[in-house]
This record gives structure tokens, sequence and C-alpha cells, in this order.
């Protein structure tokens, strides 16, 4: 049956609507009364017509209608099911566990946070209303982004409130018609499946792209708090062994879930190029982890749970803010790699020295002036890297790493090299650019095994290299630029390997600057040459000086027999 209505919808507005089957189309007819609407009618269909109410009454006839619908007991199920349909995707068990878990973290961290605030110091000359106006501020600001950060959680839990709350009502009304249950428990589970699929959850889409068994991290998608938490939960169930969170944060985020703990068979973390500025004390419970990635994000401190990390092997935390380490960075024993470039530390700690099997330690830009004693004792360090710093001096206990291959001091303080230097039996390259040297210990030229050497550039102080240069016959590179050196030495010529030599920039009188222009080998053979050509000047100037003496001498003694023979006569 087809059913057409006509009605005034406010005035002098005409609706049509044509009914056939289920389907209903409604359309705007022309303004103006007397207007005849044109009308197509299936063979054989009945049409009924009658009039809508106006505008004002229209709520109160959808209403009526509505209510002949709920008379019969299919239609009220029909609408349960529908009611059901219309909530959004119930959360995941991770979901809820993870928000019930940030919610508690949240907490946490405002009162730990308040109370940092309040500890803070005010200047003897800072009037106290205008520190406490500050305290005010900055603490209602942290309020408010607490409140922000926990409105998502909050909604989700509160989504999953309304859930369960529709499953006692469906349990209820299953209960009251016996007769249609398996309707509306079938109507129920079908809304509630069709909602609950994982695969429409962006969530555990999300964690599919992150969490892999291998290397991951593609895709540009920002993790909010609750977001990151799930994830968490999640790699924690399926026991994954990589996480790559890699500029995956959203930018308000500046601190990590205290589930972070939970990942114990995590092997690989990163979490760089973020805005984190504290790490969690639960930190030290991935027992696994073999390399933590940090570097680029705000971190002013380690906790002392770091030191848990029995298995660490590599630790880069470059591009932080971090001023100290921790006592227990000394318990790392396993420790091979470790950046801590571009911090703000001045001293490193003397915990340095427990890490026995660290092969590359960069302290590159910081404003570190002395290095402990106690980096003697990493016996298997290979690399060491204090490049842009304020260092004035070596320790004597340099001379303790037989290991290392490679040692920079560029751009330091450095004014003299320890003697220890010559046990230094393995070192290959030794940058020693842009300091403050005013010589080189002859001790440094037992380094037999030296590559490379630099010393250019060190403030018109270096005016002369060591007289057994030449003992480094290995030596390939070397560069002496920019200082005050007017001669080469003798030994020179024994450098037979070198074949780069930059010399630019001093007082050079030999060998001639021609000759230098010619290259590392000429000079050399140069050397050789002036050498032997001296050589051979000085030993032709003795023999002379010897039959010179040697002439006065006979003179002297054929004199003297004559005048004992005259003496005689």
């Amino acid at each position: 049956m087809t059913t057409e209505e006509e009605g005034a919808r406010g005035q002098g507005q005409q609706v049509k609507i044509e009914e056939i089957g289920r389907e209903r189309i409604e359309k705007d007819g022309k303004e103006g009364k007397g207007v005849k609407v044109e009308e197509r009618r299936p063979k054989g269909v009945v049409v009924v017509r009658f009039k809508v109410p106006p505008l004002k009454s229209f709520a109160i006839w959808v209403l009526s209608k509505m209510t002949l619908f709920l008379q019969s007991a299919e239609g009220i199920v029909e609408e349960i099911a529908k009611v059901h349909r219309s909530l959004p995707s119930r959360p995941g068990i991770d979901e809820i566990e993870a928000a019930l878990s940030l919610v508690h973290d949240m907490d946490e961290e405002e009162h730990s946070r308040l109370e940092c605030l309040s500890k803070q110091n005010k200047g003897f000359d800072v009037p106290e209303e205008l520190f406490f106006v500050l305290q005010q501020m900055q603490k209602s600001l942290l309020v408010y982004q607490n409140k922000e950060q926990r409105r998502e959680p909050l909604k989700l839990l509160d989504l999953e409130n309304v859930h369960k709350l529709f499953d006692e009502l469906v349990l209820r009304a299953s209960k009251c018609l016996p007769n249609l249950t398996n309707s509306v428990t079938a109507s129920a589970n079908a809304a509630s499946a069709s909602l609950s699929v994982p695969d429409s959850s962006d969530i555990v889409s999300t964690t599919k792209s992150l969490v892999t068994s291998s290397v991951s991290g593609e895709g540009n998608q920002k993790l909010s708090l609750i977001k990151l938490a799930n994830l968490i939960e999640v790699s924690a169930k399926k026991g994954s062994k990589v996480l790559d969170l890699q500029n995956k944060l959203i930018e308000k985020i500046d601190w990590l879930p205290h589930s972070i703990g939970k990942l114990s068979n995590l092997i690989t973390l990163d979490l760089s190029e973020n805005r984190i500025t504290a790490l969690p004390t639960t930190i030290g419970g991935l027992s696994s982890l073999t390399k933590l990635a940090l570097h680029s994000n705000s971190l002013s401190e380690l906790p002392e749970t770091i030191g848990d990390l029995s298995n660490l092997t590599h630790l880069d935390l470059r591009a932080n803010q971090l001023t100290s380490l921790p006592f227990s960075i000394g318990k790392l024993s396993r420790l091979s790699e470790f950046d801590l470039s571009l911090n703000r530390m001045t001293v490193v700690s003397d915990a340095i020295g427990s890490l026995i099997s660290l092969k590359k330690l960069n302290l590159d830009m910081n404003d570190i002036e002395e290095l402990p004693h106690t980096i003697g004792q990493c016996a298997s360090l290979i690399e060491l890297h204090i490049d842009y710093n304020r260092l004035k001096a070596l320790p004597e206990a340099i001379g303790r790493l037989h290991k290392l291959e490679v040692l920079s001091l560029r751009y330091n303080n450095v004014k003299s090299l320890p003697t220890t230097m010559a046990s230094l039996s393995s070192l290959k390259e030794l940058d020693l650019s842009f300091n403050e040297l005013e010589g080189l210990p002859e001790s440094l030229c037992l380094v037999t095994t030296l590559l490379k050497l630099n010393v250019g550039n060190n403030f018109s102080d270096l005016q002369c290299l060591p007289k057994s240069i030449g003992n480094l016959e290995a030596l390939q590179e070397l560069d002496m630029s920019n200082n005050q050196i007017r001669f080469l030495l003798d030994s020179f010529g024994m450098l037979a390997q070198l074949h780069v030599l930059k010399v630019q920039e001093n007082p050079l009188e030999v060998p001639p600057r021609g000759v230098v222009e010619m290259g590392a080998q000429a000079v050399v053979q140069y050397m050789i040459e002036y050498v032997a050509k001296r050589n051979v000047k000085v030993q032709t100037v003795k023999n002379r000086n010897t039959w010179a003496q040697f002439c006065c001498l006979s003179s002297s003694d054929y004199g003297r027999h004559d005048g004992l023979d005259c003496a005689k006569a």
C-alpha cells in the first residue's frame, strides 16, 4: 500500500510524502495556497490522503505515532535494540585497564608537581606577594592541564559505565518477556557485537602499527595519553619486544604512565624526539631492556631506578637538560654505548668507573671542567669523545685505558697532556684541536699505533712538535694548521706512511711553501734530503776541524822534538 500525506508545515508550505513498502521520501512543494501537486501512482495502488498538523503540533503528532508504535512488545524490543545501537563502541578490557591506571597516575603526578612548586625557593630581593602570585598561577595552570588530560580517560570510563547499565537493563527486559527473550537478546548482542569489533577501534589500529616483533615506527599518527596507556597495556599482554614511540606523542604529553614498568619483555624502547621531562620510577621494571633511546627530550634528571636495567647495553640521552647522573648509573655493568652529548653536565659522576663493559662514551657539548679519576677503570673503553667542553686537563688515570682507540678533545681549554698517555698502546686517533696547548710531551711519540693526529688551531701557543715525532711511523694524517710552528724537525722524514698533511697558517720556514703545496710525501722526502745534506755539511766541517786539529798537534810535536834535540846538543 502507498500512503500519501499532504499538509502544511508552517504557513504556505506543502509537504508530499510517498511511502511504498518501507521507503519514505519527503519532498517540499511550492509555496502558496491552492497549488496542485502532481503525483504518480503505481497501478492498482490505493491512496489515502489526510492533513498533517501545523509545525507547532508536529512534535506532538510524532510522539502520538510513536506511542501507537510502542503499544506492542515487539515495538518496544525494536526500540531497545535501536537505543543500544546508538551507543558508541564499547571500550575493550585493555582500554578500561589503561584508563583506570592512567587516572591514578594523573592524581599522583599532580600531587608530585604541586609539591615541587611548593618547595620553590624565593630570592632574597623578591617580594613575598609577587612570589605568591607566581606560585598560585603555576598551580592553577597545573590543575587545569591535569583536568584536560583526565577528560579523555574519564569519558571512556563513563562510556563503559553506561554500557554496563544497558547490559543490566537488557537483562531485566529479557526477564519481563520470556517469550521474546531470544529476540531481545539477539538484538542486543547484535548491536553490541557490531559496535565492539576490534578492527574498528582507532586505538587498536594504532597498536597494530606501533607494536610489532620487529622494527616499527612508520606512520605519523600522534598518541594521546590514553592511547599511549592503552598501547602499553596491549604491548604488555602481547609480550612485545620492540616499541617505537619516536616522535609519536602529542605535544601536551611530558610524562609517561607508570604502567610502562609492565613491559618486562621489551628489548628495545625508543622514546626519542618527544617532550618528556621525567621518567617514572617504574622504568626500572623493564628487566629485559637492552636498548633505550631518549634523545631529544627535556629530561632534567634520571630516577635512581635507572640502575635496575641490568641488561641495558645502549643508552642514548643526548639533547636533553641533564646536569648530573644518579649514582645508581654505575650498576649498568653491561652498558657498552653511552651518549650524554648536548646536555648541561658540569661534572661526571665517579660511578662512571663502574661501567666495566663501556666501549663508547660521548660527552660532547656539555660544561664539563674535569673528568673523574675513576675514568681509568673503564678498561673496555674504545672511544671517548669530550668535544666542546671546558676541560683544562686530563687525569693521569687516562693512561690506564689500554684499549682506547679514539680520543677527541676538540674545543676545550687543555694546556698540557699527562705523560701517562704513552701507555695508550691501542690509540689510533687523537684530536687536540682548538685548545691552548703549548707543546706536546715526548712520551706521546711512544704511541706508535697512532694513525691520525690533529693539533691544529691551538691559539698561537703551539710552536713546535716533539723531537721524536718520527717515532709515529704508522701516522697517516697530521693536522698542525693555525699554530706558530716555524720548522719541521729532523725525524719528520721518518713518517713514511703520511699522506695527509695540513700546515696552513703557520710561519713555516722549513720546508719551503712550494714543497708543502706538493703534498705530504713531498714534505717527507724533502726533510729526508734536507737532513742528509745538512749532515754531509756537518760531517765535512767536522772532518776539516779534525784535520786542522791534527795538523796543529803535529806541528806542535815537531817543534817540541826540535827543542829537545837542541837542548841535548
